[in-house]
């Protein structure tokens, strides 16, 4: 049976953005006024962050960084206390940049910045990337200070990092939904941040994971994988309906796959990124 998707990848080695895609709609238990609606191609693909083992970085002249070249925008000021708590535990030992993040700049930590509309607080850059971001023969290892002080403590790396950078490449987005009988609803998307959620620049971005063949090979998919963040996200009740829309789903790519009559297995079934990481 063909398991090759039918687009080919494009210029810079990634899937078509616009791979067909497998949805589920479910309501949400915790909240009936609420509905998930879940990419369930992406969630059951096999991509996993490839940090220090193969990605190449967002920008060519800057291959160790990963997506940590433009730093981290704050979604609100719950996001930024948080990771505060955490700022103030790094010691040198954990944090290259640990004296320059502990100074005072302008009136505020020196691991703090405002973006270019005066006003989104965002992690400072230093020498050319995020402050919390070790480089390269750092005695703690490279990678974000945050997240390998998470993993050392015990907890999940979600609890200590801004938003965006753990949600990342989940999207979750919010839209009301309204019905012939004036009624509404939230509707929740759960969903593939691809290229295109940086904005215009994410088009100018030299290399991205999520639709790398090469960041599809984790042994589990995105849903479990990523089971904490999804919680996060989602709250307890709607991940495990999630769950098992996804487990579902990969019944039904199984079933496929088994088919005596070598029906090829279509992009929108399977991410079209781990059917092309596949042997």
């Amino acid at each position: 049976m063909s398991s090759r998707p039918s687009g080919p990848l494009d210029a810079r080695g990634e899937t078509p953005l616009d791979a067909p895609r497998v949805w589920a709609e479910f309501t949400d238990p915790a909240e009936p006024a609420q509905r998930v609606r879940a990419d369930l191609t992406w969630l059951t693909s096999s991509w996993h962050c490839i940090f220090g083992a193969g990605c190449a970085g967002i920008y060519a002249d800057r291959p160790d960084d990963g997506c940590c070249t433009l730093g981290a925008h704050f979604t609100d000021e719950d996001d930024q206390v948080r990771v505060a708590a955490v700022a103030d535990e790094l010691g040198p030992d954990e944090w290259q940049f640990h004296d320059a993040g502990r100074a005072t700049v302008d009136g505020r930590p020196g691991w703090q910045d405002l973006d270019e509309d005066g006003e989104t607080v965002t992690t400072r850059r230093v020498e050319g990337a995020c402050i919390f971001l070790n480089r390269p023969g750092h005695p703690a290892g490279a990678g974000c200070a945050l997240h390998q002080h998470a993993v050392l403590t015990g907890s999940e790396p979600h609890r200590a990092k801004p938003d965006v950078c753990w949600q990342l490449p989940v999207r979750r987005s919010y839209r009301t939904v309204r019905l012939p009988d004036a009624t509404s609803y939230l509707e929740i998307t759960i969903t593939e941040y691809d290229r295109r959620g940086w904005g215009a620049g994410g088009h100018d971005l030299d290399w991205y994971c999520s639709g790398r063949p090469e960041a599809h090979t984790a042994p589990e998919p995105v849903f479990r994988g990523l089971s904490a963040e999804l919680t996060e996200l989602l709250g307890p009740e709607a991940y495990a309906e999630l769950v098992a829309h996804c487990e579902a789903h990969l019944s039904a790519v199984a079933g496929v796959r088994r088919d005596p009559e070598g029906r090829r297995l279509l992009p929108l079934l399977v991410h079209p990124a781990t059917l092309l990481a596949r042997p």
